[in-house]
């Protein structure tokens, strides 16, 4: 019998709505042709250091609009747009 392990039973949420503060774990880019998203975006955010299993935490959004949002990925700080983060899906911790 399989068990699962503690991070695929973690919740999955997108990194767009997660709140300042909030932390996790990549699991996945989840690219959605309806809202205009190719895979181009996937390819941007792994150039950038995107990639899955990197520890991500949100730590601040614009107040007026809430974007940029800026995350830390693995030791960088990056900002970026929500509809962006929004593709990376992210197993909370």
């Amino acid at each position: 019998m399989n068990h699962p392990t503690p991070i695929e039973d973690a919740v999955l949420e997108s990194l767009g709505t997660m709140r300042p503060g909030a932390r996790g774990r990549i699991a996945h880019f989840e690219v959605s042709v309806d809202e205009g998203q190719d895979e181009s975006l996937t390819d941007r955010l792994r150039e950038v250091g995107f990639a899955e299993n990197l520890e991500v935490e949100v730590l601040h959004q614009s107040p007026f609009g809430r974007d940029p949002i800026a995350v830390r990925v693995g030791k960088m700080t990056i900002a970026l747009r929500r509809k962006e983060a929004n593709i990376v899906k992210v197993h909370l911790v």
